[in-house]
């Protein structure tokens, strides 16, 4: 029996494992078993010590007897761990007269020791942001915080071989970039020492990966983080994890198939079910997804007609004259896009609860998208919005450089009157459309609204493993 130290030899320095927790657990009587974890829990009984080890599986029981260790070693054991230690275990499996699944230990290697006890109850603790902070002390004590990030992991490699299957290639394309478009966001500014210049924080990768296309590589997608340097609330985190893709020679309507049967594959195979309940409410993924004119809804719902009003002064008089409780949020905004996107989050969007298809935006909203050849005043565009959140956005591309550049020059003025979430005109992208760039349709799902959606999860946050938060370096006691 080996009652080897720490304290003599220091950590080990490893342990080879022949079966996890969950393994274990079902493993028939008698069944020769190697496992290494931390003690969870650890309690004598009698001429038995019982505890449970905790692994990435899960956790199992396991018990040291007097009879097998001697009573001097048996002694030792009783107070050699503590709760947080990590140990090694070789044993074989049976069950207790309780009906538990057991490892009886044959014999026992401490590992490591833990220097700060576990905190109590971490899990019932009310400081939510303890939790964020600490998110090692949420994993280890909250399976369910374990099951939520497994869930991620699950979702993202789910939609990765969806996409691989259907010949897209991932790349990667630059997170300091010369310009900050490809979104109307405000960015973050650093400075690159070597070059002697600022740079952004890309706010997204979509032009870059257009220029990819034009490269004759037809589908691509990317899946990484973007920056916006903006409010922060239980939607919005500075620091997202987006999934962007672009296929030549689709329209925004092979979009909506598509992206529709990726979210159903990985409701099946990750979820298993094709109905979720999030904050209460049950979300029907298997139904008919319904289009929604966005401009016909906004009209129902403020009484704003948008195909009549379409300027910004127009807007603020509008929805003035209609009394409307966002009025003051409207005539403070510094841009007709602006205006009308906020009126609509704050009128349109928290009514969208079932799944469904936003569709045909008005032509000022986004300068990257391609307007309709029936009716110019709106864009080939959509988006998927689900209990009151985008989920998706997608459109068929703009690919006229000459378009482009008289749109992106309107940017740029708007930035110069005092917009600072309007896009930048990056030449090199106009260069790269100079070339020739073919018909296609580009999406973007957030990855981390979506799988709160699937999880649960009242705030991105909980699905996000180290949030920034404010005070990021407060020591520790301040927390409690």
């Amino acid at each position: 029996m080996s009652t080897q130290e720490p304290e003599a030899t220091g950590p080990r320095s490893g342990f080879p494992v022949d079966t996890l927790s969950d393994a274990a657990r079902s493993a028939p009587e008698g069944a020769p078993v190697r496992l290494a974890g931390r003690i969870v829990l650890w309690r004598r009984m009698g001429g038995l010590i019982f505890g449970h080890i905790q692994d990435r599986a899960g956790r199992v029981q396991v018990s040291l007897a007097r009879d097998d260790f001697g009573a001097e070693d048996f002694l030792h054991w009783t107070k050699a761990v503590k709760i947080g230690d990590f140990i090694g275990v070789t044993g074989e499996t049976y069950t207790t007269r309780r009906g538990e699944p057991t490892v009886r230990a044959r014999e026992l290697v401490v590992l490591n020791r833990t220097v700060r006890a576990l905190p109590d109850k971490w899990a019932g603790l009310s400081n939510v942001e303890a939790r964020y902070r600490r998110r090692y002390l949420d994993l280890l004590v909250n399976p369910e915080s374990r099951d939520r990030f497994r869930t991620r992991a699950k979702v993202i490699s789910r939609m990765r071989r969806f996409l691989d299957d259907a010949d897209f290639l991932e790349v990667e394309t630059p997170v300091l970039t010369e310009a900050a478009s490809g979104a109307a966001a405000r960015p973050f500014i650093t400075r690159h020492n070597a070059l002697g210049e600022d740079f952004y924080l890309r706010i997204s990768p979509e032009t870059f990966l257009k220029r990819i296309v034009v490269g004759s590589l037809d589908r691509v997608y990317e899946l990484g983080r973007n920056f916006r340097n903006e409010g922060m609330d239980s939607s919005h985190l500075q620091e997202f994890t987006m999934l962007e893709w672009y296929a030549a020679y689709w329209d925004y309507r092979d979009n909506m198939a598509f992206v529709r049967e990726m979210i159903l594959a990985v409701l099946d195979d990750v979820v298993g079910s094709r109905t979720i309940t999030f904050g209460g409410t049950k979300l029907d993924f298997g139904a008919d997804w319904p289009e929604i004119d966005y401009r016909a809804e906004v009209e129902r719902r403020t009484g704003v007609d948008l195909t009549v009003v379409r300027d910004l002064p127009a807007l603020k008089a509008r929805v003035a004259e209609l009394g409307l409780e966002c009025a003051g949020e409207v005539g403070a905004t510094k841009s007709y896009a602006a205006g009308v996107d906020l009126l609509y989050k704050r009128t349109v969007r928290p009514h969208l609860i079932q799944p469904c298809f936003l569709v045909h935006h008005p032509a000022e909203l986004v300068p990257l998208a391609r307007r309709s050849d029936s009716d110019p005043s709106r864009l080939d565009m959509f988006q998927v919005v689900v209990d009151g959140a985008e989920i998706v956005k997608a459109y068929s591309e703009l690919v006229d450089p000459a378009e482009q550049r008289r749109r992106l020059e309107e940017q740029a003025e708007l930035r110069a009157a005092g917009d600072d979430e309007t896009m930048m005109l990056e030449e090199d992208f106009i260069e790269a459309m100079e070339y020739g760039m073919p018909p296609m349709s580009g999406l973007g799902i957030g990855i981390d609204r979506f799988v709160a959606l699937l999880t649960d999860a009242p705030t991105l946050r909980e699905v996000v493993l180290f949030p920034t938060m404010r005070g990021a370096h407060r020591p520790a006691d301040q927390d409690e």
